[in-house]
C-alpha cells in the first residue's frame, strides 16, 4: 500500500482535474471514516498532489486559466437582486388563506343556506336557532378539517367565526330593524354567512 503513488491511493490518474481530486479525498475520507491510519495516508496523498501541482504550476508545466492569470480580464458579473416576490402577503397569512375549488364553495354554502333556510322558518323559536347554530358549528369543523386534517385548527377557526358572526350580526341588528326578522335569526344568518366564509376560505 505504501508503494503506491498518491495518484493510486486516491483512484484517480495524473491528468484528473482538481476537482476530481478533491472529490475522491472527500468520497474516500467518508467511506474510512474511523480508520484513522487511511485517513492520514488520504490527507497525505491529497497534500502531495496539491505540492506537485503547485511545482507544476510554477514551472509552468500546467496551463492557468485565463480568468485566474488576469482577473481583470474576467468580465464582471453585474449584481444581481432577488426578484420581489407577486405574492408580498405574510407567510402566516398565506398559510391561513385557501384558494378553494368550486365544489370546496358549494357545498358548504349549501349547507348553511339550507340552515338558514330552517332558521327563518316562521314557527323557529330559540331552542331551533341554538339548534342550527350548533348544526352549522358542527359543519365549519367538517369542512375545515377535511382539508388540512387538523381538528385542533379547525376548532380554533370555526370558535372565531363563530363569536364574530355573534357580535357582528349583534352589532348590525343593534343598529337596524328588519320587519319580519327578529334579531336573533337575523345574528343567526349573519354567524352562518361568517362560519360559511371561514370554512371556505380560510384552512
Amino acid at each position: 500500500m505504501s508503494e503506491q503513488s498518491p495518484y493510486q491511493l486516491l483512484g484517480v490518474t495524473e491528468d484528473a482535474s482538481f476537482e476530481e481530486v478533491q472529490a475522491a479525498r472527500v468520497r474516500l475520507t467518508q467511506q474510512y471514516t474511523g480508520d484513522q491510519r487511511r485517513t492520514q495516508m488520504i490527507e497525505t496523498a491529497y497534500d502531495a498532489i496539491l505540492m506537485e501541482r503547485l511545482r507544476m504550476r510554477q514551472e509552468g508545466k500546467i496551463k492557468v486559466p485565463e480568468g485566474i492569470r488576469f482577473p481583470e480580464r474576467v468580465a464582471e458579473v453585474p449584481p444581481s437582486f432577488p426578484t420581489p416576490s407577486i405574492n408580498s402577503s405574510p407567510a402566516w397569512l398565506q398559510k391561513l388563506i385557501d384558494t378553494p375549488s368550486i365544489p370546496d364553495i358549494v357545498w358548504p354554502a349549501g349547507v348553511f343556506v339550507g340552515l338558514s333556510g330552517l332558521s327563518l322558518y316562521p314557527a323557529a323559536s330559540n331552542s331551533v336557532l341554538q339548534l342550527t347554530l350548533a348544526l352549522g358549528v358542527g359543519a365549519s369543523l367538517y369542512f375545515l378539517n377535511r382539508k388540512e386534517n387538523k381538528f385542533g385548527r379547525a376548532v380554533l377557526l370555526t370558535v372565531a367565526g363563530l363569536i364574530t358572526g355573534l357580535l357582528l350580526g349583534g352589532l348590525i341588528a343593534s343598529g337596524i330593524t328588519i320587519p319580519m326578522l327578529t334579531a336573533e335569526k337575523f345574528i343567526t344568518l349573519v354567524t352562518f354567512l361568517i362560519l360559511w366564509l371561514v370554512s371556505s376560505f380560510l384552512k
